[in-house]
């Protein structure tokens, strides 16, 4: 009898429990609503600041809902420049081809030589102009003929803005005269024709056409891509990064995916040792010293008077390249001790050298090195930094932490970068997502959490901008493993760094990669990984830089059945005998996504003199039935929930809630 009672009584508390606690959700979900409904409130309160009146809202309203009806922007797809200034720079003017495509579409009775002319014009207008100044060709007839094909281009291009847009293109510099003549129109009288050829003499008898048309040419170059995705690696092999930021730092819209090379600049800039020294060795390797010394200020006195003292130079090894590479050896390896967690002591071989011998253990067999010259090594301590190796390393530090100039870059990328982007239902980033072998997502342990797919990316983006704003060393550090970390997103792979300075033998140089470079052949990986980001993976693709195309061994960009496309640019020149072309770019419009493969570029004279092009293989990797419009983009959900705010806005003031101002 007891045992009955309580049992009933303990139904009852749980049944007073259970309601007390779903009249506390509901309270709870009640406050929620109230408080909502208030947020939405004051929003359209400010909002109503700038529609005072439901007739100003009716009209942002129907201009809204005519953008959603706009064909989308172009846009262009770029990765791996590594340097490679006079080819990225024409690329960027060339629009990976879009001006040259929509000459040929426009000037259809052009002579093949007209429209490279007036491809040159466009991409180098001050140079071309100058060109033809001293051959003595420039007149009036040529400035107003050069002109009204501009205009017809420009009018051309501006189709798919509003006018409103174009404006903002133009800019304040010739931005009236430049906006009559585009949107002119034939009246029955020829007035407006003989306004407009008035115009054009005026500016060509004030000797202002050359500055008029160097203004078109920029205003072609901006309607002519609507957006830039950088994906990665500016820095490193090319001669130029600087220039290439200079480019990307004044570009009128861009987003910007980090890349291993990056992380390595962006971590020596933070002051980490080993990115300093490690950016320093890259380019010793690639003969850069006046891209170092000049470019960014990194003085490399001291380094170079400590291997001239301590190294002589041989076949495979110079003595500044020696120096500096077994300083970085001796660094990494106090990280890595110092961060167990990276698993990175396989990584650690200077223990294993027989100086005396001129070899190396690894892995129970031993190997030639390629050089005995290596004075500073203790076999007791093979890590321990010398004095002057020691002052040569925090020598390089100082002057990256220094470098005004990459101070501006390194903070453009902080600013602008991330570690992947989701764009209008593409997935963007650098290298990977980590796998297992089975191909499913890789799980890596994270301060105590295993975390993988986007949370990893997360994790890892948020440590970078740890470091950055909070100067936590431990974040700074790990920057470092960004730049090569076995299952670092940005590299993916087993950097054979230490084999490569070390053995001759070219076995022991081949790098492991993440079974993600297997799978993302496989259709369902790529729906897989897109799904993880919560896209579509029916109608979404990866887009993917980091590793270049061998296209001469046959190997194409496209992946997954179309789902991945692999954009590396390969504008390395020192890539260029192993791909067999200059890489690739991505071109996304209202009609078609397409791949463009690309020739070497030449030189900039070669371009003037000869009006040669970057010519390009056209690879079309999905044509959409019907045009994609503003309304299907990112931008386009963003206009969708302003025009429903407007509404009960208007709503607002229909009702007396709010009262109208005229």
């Amino acid at each position: 009898m007891l045992q009955d009672i309580k049992a009933k009584d303990e139904k009852t508390t749980k049944k007073k429990v259970l309601l007390f606690s779903l009249f506390k959700d509901m309270g709870t979900q009640f406050k929620m609503i109230k408080d909502a409904a208030l947020l939405k409130q004051r929003y359209l309160e400010l909002l109503a600041k700038d529609y005072p009146n439901r007739f100003a809202a009716f009209t942002e309203i129907i201009n809204l809902q005519a953008i959603l009806n706009l064909p989308k922007g172009t846009e262009h797809f770029i990765s791996d420049i590594h340097g490679e200034y006079s080819a990225f720079n024409h690329i960027i003017n060339n629009c990976s081809g879009v001006i040259r495509d929509k000459i040929k579409l426009v000037f259809k009775d052009f002579s093949k030589d007209k429209r490279t002319r007036l491809c040159t014009l466009i991409y180098y207008p001050h140079e071309e102009l100058e060109s033809l100044k001293h051959k003595g060709v420039l007149n009036a007839d040529y400035y107003r003929e050069a002109i009204k094909s501009l205009i017809i281009l420009a009018t051309f291009l501006s189709s798919k803005y509003t006018r409103s847009k174009v404006r903002k293109a133009i800019g304040d510099d010739f931005g009236f005269i430049i906006d009559e003549l585009m949107h002119a129109k034939s009246d029955e009288d020829n007035n407006r024709l003989v306004y407009h050829e008035k115009i054009l003499s005026s500016i060509i008898e004030t000797g202002n056409a050359e500055h008029f048309i160097e203004k078109l040419a920029a205003v072609i170059k901006r309607l002519a891509v609507d957006h830039l995705h950088v994906l990665g690696d500016v820095f490193d092999r090319g001669c130029h990064p600087e220039k290439c930021f200079d480019i990307l730092m004044n570009y009128h819209s861009i987003d910007f995916q980090w890349g291993n090379h990056d992380i390595l600049w962006m971590g020596a800039y933070l002051g980490n040792v080993v990115c300093a020294t490690t950016a320093v060795r890259n380019n010793v390797k690639y003969d850069n010293y006046a891209m170092l010394e000049n470019g960014y200020g990194i003085s490399l006195r001291k380094l170079a008077l400590f291997a001239k003292k301590t190294y002589k130079d041989e076949k495979d090894f110079s003595a500044m390249d020696k120096a500096i590479s077994i300083i970085c050896l001796k660094l990494q390896g106090n990280l890595i001790l110092k961060h167990p967690e990276y698993n990175m002591r396989s990584r650690m071989m200077l223990e294993y050298i027989n100086l005396e011998k001129g070899t190396i253990s690894l892995n129970g067999q031993e190997y030639e090195l390629k050089t005995q010259d290596l004075p500073t090594i203790d076999p007791n301590n093979p890590y321990k930094l010398t004095k002057e190796e020691l002052e040569v390393a925090n020598n390089l530090r100082d002057s990256f932490m220094g470098s005004q100039i990459l101070k501006k870059h390194a903070e453009f990328l902080f600013n602008k970068g991330s570690m992947y982007k989701c764009y209008n239902g593409n997935l963007l980033y650098h290298g990977c997502i980590p796998l297992r072998e089975d191909g499913s997502f890789a799980s890596i342990l994270c301060n105590g959490r295993y975390l993988e797919g986007k949370a990893y990316l997360d994790y890892c983006e948020s440590r970078v901008r740890e470091a950055y704003t909070n100067k936590d060393s431990n974040a700074i550090d790990f920057m470092w493993y960004l730049w090569c970390g076995a299952t670092s997103p940005l590299s993916g792979r087993i950097m054979k760094t230490s084999e490569r300075v070390l053995i001759k033998d070219p076995k022991t140089w081949e790098e492991p990669r993440n079974p993600y470079y297997v799978h993302y052949y496989n259709e369902n990986t790529c729906k897989m990984i897109l799904r993880e980001f919560s896209l579509n993976p029916e109608t979404g693709h990866i887009i993917n830089g980091h590793t270049p195309i061998k296209v001469k061994d046959g190997e194409t960009p496209i992946r997954g059945n179309g789902k991945l496309l692999v954009i590396d640019g390969g504008f390395c020149k020192a890539y260029q005998k192993t791909t067999g072309i200059a890489g690739y770019t991505l071109i996304y419009n209202s009609h078609n996504l397409r791949l463009k493969a690309h020739t070497p570029f030449t030189t900039l004279d070669d371009a003037l003199e000869n009006f040669t092009d970057i010519d390009d293989e056209i690879i079309l990797v999905e044509t959409f039935n019907t045009r994609r419009m503003v309304a299907n983009c990112d931008c386009g959900e963003k206009i969708k929930h302003c025009i429903c705010d407007l509404k009960d806005l208007v709503l607002l003031y229909k009702n007396g809630v709010l009262s109208e101002k005229f």
